[in-house]
C-alpha cells in the first residue's frame, strides 16, 4: 500500500513538473513566434561577435503554421520582409534543410520574391548553398538576445548524463513522498479517554467538579432536613411540655 502511494506521489509531481514546463514552453513560442526560440552556437564563424556555446534568443516570423499566409503575426514578430542588411538571422541551410546556421545579412539579391545573402563575420567569403540564396523559406527568426557561454549547460543534457539527471530528479521525488508518509505516520494518536491528555485532564476535572457540586448540595439538603427536624423535635417537646403544665394545673385546681 505504502510503495503503491509513494508511486502515485511520485507521478502526480512528474505530472505537474511536465504540465509547468509545457505551458512555459508554449508561452514562450507565442512570446517569440518560432517553434523554437532558442539555439546553441555550435561553430566559430561569428567570432567575435558570437562565441561557441553562446545561446541565442529568436526572434520569429509567425506561429501556427508552415504557411506564412496562415500563420499567426504578433505586432513584435520580425518577418522576413523586414530583414535589411546588417542583421543577424538564424536559417535553415538553403541546399539541403538539415543544418541550422546564424551568420549575417550582407546583401540582397532579390526584392520579388526577397532573397539575401549573407556571410559568417569569420568567414572570408560567402558559401554557395549555404549564405545564400536565402529566402523565406528558409528563414526562422532575427537574433533578439545573447545569452553567453549558457550553452554549456547542453552538454550535461547529452547522453548518459541527461539519465543520471532524470534519475536523479525522480529519487529526490521519491524520497520527498516517502518523507511525508514517514512525517504522517509519525504524527502524535491523541486518546480522548487518555488521563495524560491535558483536555481529557480538564473535562475530568470538570466532571469532578459537577460531582462535588452534586455531592455537596445533597449535604446542604441533608443538613437542612436535620434542621427541620430539629426544630420539628424541640416544637413537638415544647407542646408535650405546655401539656403536662397545663395538665397539671388542672389537677391542682380540681384539688382545690
Amino acid at each position: 500500500m505504502t510503495k503503491r502511494s509513494i508511486s502515485k506521489g511520485v507521478i502526480k509531481d512528474i505530472i505537474i513538473v511536465g504540465i509547468g514546463v509545457l505551458a512555459i514552453w508554449i508561452g514562450l513560442q507565442v512570446a517569440f513566434g518560432t517553434q523554437n526560440p532558442f539555439y546553441v552556437v555550435a561553430s566559430g564563424s561569428m567570432i567575435p561577435v558570437l562565441q561557441v556555446y553562446d545561446v541565442l534568443i529568436v526572434q520569429g516570423d509567425c506561429l501556427g503554421s508552415t504557411d506564412s499566409k496562415n500563420c499567426i503575426r504578433l505586432d513584435w514578430y520580425t518577418p522576413f520582409e523586414d530583414i535589411k542588411v546588417g542583421d543577424v538571422i538564424v536559417f535553415n541551410r538553403p541546399s539541403d534543410h538539415n543544418r541550422v546556421i546564424v551568420h549575417r545579412v550582407v546583401s540582397i539579391l532579390d526584392d520579388d520574391p526577397k532573397t539575401i545573402r549573407t556571410k559568417g563575420d569569420a568567414n572570408p567569403a560567402s558559401i554557395p548553398g549555404t549564405d545564400f540564396p536565402i529566402t523565406e523559406e528558409e528563414y526562422i527568426g532575427k537574433v533578439a538576445y545573447t545569452l553567453p557561454q549558457v550553452g554549456y549547460v547542453t552538454q550535461l543534457l547529452k547522453p548518459p548524463i541527461n539519465y543520471v539527471i532524470i534519475a536523479i530528479v525522480i529519487g529526490v521525488m521519491i524520497i520527498k513522498q516517502m518523507s511525508k508518509r514517514k512525517k504522517e505516520k509519525e504524527l502524535p494518536f491523541s486518546d480522548p479517554l487518555d488521563s495524560d491528555s491535558p483536555d481529557t485532564i480538564e473535562e475530568l476535572s470538570d466532571v469532578d467538579k459537577v460531582e462535588k457540586d452534586s455531592e455537596y448540595s445533597e449535604y446542604i439538603e441533608k443538613s437542612e432536613n436535620t434542621e427541620e427536624e430539629k426544630v420539628k423535635s424541640v416544637e413537638e417537646n415544647k407542646t408535650d411540655e405546655e401539656s403536662k403544665t397545663d395538665k397539671k394545673t388542672s389537677e391542682k385546681d380540681k384539688k382545690e
